[in-house]
C-alpha cells in the first residue's frame, strides 16, 4: 500500500493523515478493509505501535471500525467530493473583516523578512541574543511550569508580573502606574488591536506617523478605521499637520521613533498631550526599545507626562529577550479597565500563565536588569563598529540618520534613487549579505533611497565583514 506521509510531527499522526487522504481519494475502496497492522508496518518501514496508533485514532474518529479476529474496515460511506490532497480556489471573503484584511494586508510581502542562505544581514528586527539567557529562561520555565496551577490565567494577568512591570517602568521608564492599571498581553499587536476594539468605532479617524511600523496601521485598518499618516520632522510628530476634524486616536514611537530613529522633543511631547486633552482623543504610545540609548539615560516616556490620562502605554519584551515570548503590557487609561478587560477575554481569555509566572521571577530575582545590562554593553559595542565601519568605508556617500538609541540605524543613500537602491540589494544578496529598505515603511515613498540597519544580531566581527562587503557593493554599483 502507497501512503504520503508530510514529514510534520509525530510519525502516528503522520500515517493517520495520510490514511485519511486516501481513504478520501477512494483508494482504499468503500468498504474495504485496511491491511493488517504487522504487514502495513513492514511495508512502510514503521513500527507496528505506530501503525496501530494511527489505526485506533481513524476509529475514534468514525473513519474505521474493528472486527475482533477480522481486522480494520472502512466506514461506508466515506466518499468526500474532492480529495483532500486537491487544491482550493480561493473563495470570496465572507465578512466585512475578512474583506479589510485580504485589501490590506499580505503575508507574502511582509517587510523585512530574511533572505534565506544569507551569510551577513543588518536585520532590524531581530534582538540582541545571548546564549546564557537561553540557559536561564529554561531553568525559570521548567521552575514555573511545576508550581503554576493548571487552570486558565487571569485575564489581566499574573499579579506577580504586573508587580514587576509596575516597578521597573518607575525605575526606567518614569511611569507611575498601580497593578490594576497593568494589562499583560500578547506583545504589541495585540495592543494596538485591543486598543482599536476599545477606542474606535468602524469608520473613525486615527493617525499614524509617516514613515511608520507597517503592522499598525493595517490593524487599524482591518479594524475598520480611516487611518491617516502624518509626517514626522526632527522633532517629532508634525501636530500642525494633523487631520481636520481631530483623530479619535493618535499612534506614536516617541522615545524612538520607527524607522527614522527621531526623539519627540519635549515640547513636541508636551504639545501632543495638550492636543488630545483639548480635542478629547487618545494616544498611543509604542515604547518599543526605549530602553536603550547610548548618549545619555532613556528619556522618561510620554506616559509620565500625562496628567488627563489620555495615553495607552504599550512595551514588549519581545525586543529586550526574543520575539518567541509574545508577552508585552499595557498601561490603560484610567476609567477603561473594564472595556480593555473584555476585549483580552474576548481574545484568549488570557496569557500564558507558565510564562508570565517564569518572566515574572526573572524579574523579581533581578535577571532581567542583569540581561538588560549585557545587552545595553554589547549593543553599543556594535553600534560603534557599524557606524565606525560606514564611515571608515563609504564616508560622504551615506547619510546616517542616528538617534543614538534602539537597534538600528537608517543610512541614506546620497546617490541613489529608488530604482538604484532596489539594485544594489539584489547585488548586495549576490554577495550575501541582506540589506533591507526603509521604503517599505512609507506611504509617500522618498525619491531617495534609504536603508535600516540593524547592528543586534551581528557580533562585532560580523559587522567589520559585513560592512566591507556593503562597500564593494556600493562602489560596483556606483554609488560610493
Amino acid at each position: 500500500m502507497h501512503v504520503n506521509m508530510d514529514g510534520q510531527g509525530p510519525l502516528h499522526a503522520q500515517l493517520t493523515r495520510a490514511l485519511k487522504v486516501a481513504l478520501f481519494a477512494g483508494r482504499l475502496g468503500g468498504a474495504g478493509r485496511l491491511p493488517a497492522t504487522r504487514q502495513l508496518a513492514r511495508d512502510l518501514g514503521l513500527s507496528r505501535n505506530t501503525v496501530l496508533a494511527a489505526y485506533e485514532q481513524l476509529r475514534a474518529e468514525g473513519f474505521v471500525r474493528g472486527r475482533v479476529g477480522s481486522g480494520s474496515f472502512i466506514t461506508p460511506p466515506v466518499r468526500p467530493e474532492v480529495p483532500a490532497t486537491t487544491p482550493q480556489a480561493e473563495r470570496p471573503p465572507q465578512s466585512a473583516f475578512a474583506r479589510r484584511g485580504r485589501r490590506y494586508h499580505d503575508h507574502a510581502t511582509m517587510a523585512g523578512r530574511p533572505t534565506p542562505g544569507m551569510r551577513y544581514a543588518f536585520s532590524y528586527g531581530v534582538p540582541y541574543t545571548n546564549p546564557a539567557l537561553t540557559s536561564a529562561w529554561a531553568r525559570e520555565l521548567a521552575r514555573a511550569a511545576a508550581y503554576t496551577a493548571p487552570n486558565y490565567p487571569m485575564t489581566q494577568g499574573l499579579p506577580a508580573l504586573r508587580d514587576a512591570v509596575c516597578d521597573y517602568l518607575a525605575r526606567r521608564r518614569g511611569v507611575q502606574a498601580l497593578p490594576e492599571d497593568v494589562l499583560i498581553v500578547a506583545g504589541t499587536q495585540q495592543a494596538m488591536a485591543l486598543s482599536a476594539r476599545v477606542l474606535l468605532d468602524v469608520g473613525e479617524s486615527a493617525v499614524v506617523e509617516e514613515p511608520h511600523y507597517t503592522a499598525m496601521r493595517e490593524v487599524l485598518q482591518m479594524h475598520g478605521a480611516q487611518v491617516d499618516a502624518v509626517d514626522v520632522d526632527a522633532q517629532g510628530l508634525r501636530l500642525d499637520h494633523l487631520p481636520s476634524p481631530a483623530p479619535k486616536l493618535v499612534c506614536v514611537t516617541p522615545s524612538h521613533q520607527f524607522p527614522s530613529g527621531v526623539v519627540m522633543s519635549l515640547e513636541r511631547r508636551l504639545a501632543l498631550l495638550d492636543y488630545a486633552r483639548r480635542h478629547d482623543c487618545w494616544i498611543f504610545e509604542d515604547d518599543y526599545d526605549g530602553e536603550f540609548r547610548y548618549d545619555a539615560q532613556p528619556l522618561a516616556a510620554l506616559r509620565s507626562l500625562d496628567r488627563d490620562g489620555r495615553v495607552v502605554y504599550v512595551g514588549t519584551f519581545s525586543k529586550v529577550l526574543f520575539p518567541s515570548m509574545r508577552l508585552g503590557y499595557l498601561v490603560m487609561p484610567p476609567g477603561l479597565q473594564r472595556d480593555y478587560l473584555n476585549a483580552k477575554w474576548q481574545d484568549d481569555f488570557g496569557s500564558s500563565a507558565i510564562e508570565q509566572a517564569a518572566l515574572a521571577n526573572f524579574m523579581a530575582d533581578g535577571g532581567f536588569e542583569r540581561h538588560l545590562r549585557r545587552t545595553a554593553r554589547a549593543l553599543a559595542e556594535r553600534r560603534s563598529a557599524l557606524m565606525d565601519g560606514l564611515a571608515r568605508e563609504l564616508g560622504d556617500a551615506l547619510h546616517i540618520a542616528d538617534s543614538r538609541a534602539g537597534m538600528h540605524l537608517v543610512a541614506w543613500l546620497r546617490k541613489a534613487d529608488q530604482a538604484q537602491g532596489r539594485a544594489l540589494i539584489l547585488a548586495a544578496r549576490e554577495k550575501g549579505l541582506d540589506l533591507y529598505p526603509i521604503a517599505p515603511y512609507y506611504q509617500r515613498v522618498p525619491a531617495q533611497a534609504g536603508l535600516l540597519m540593524g547592528f543586534a544580531s551581528m557580533s562585532v566581527a560580523e559587522i567589520e565583514q559585513a560592512v566591507q562587503v556593503f562597500a564593494a557593493c556600493m562602489r560596483g554599483q556606483g554609488l560610493a
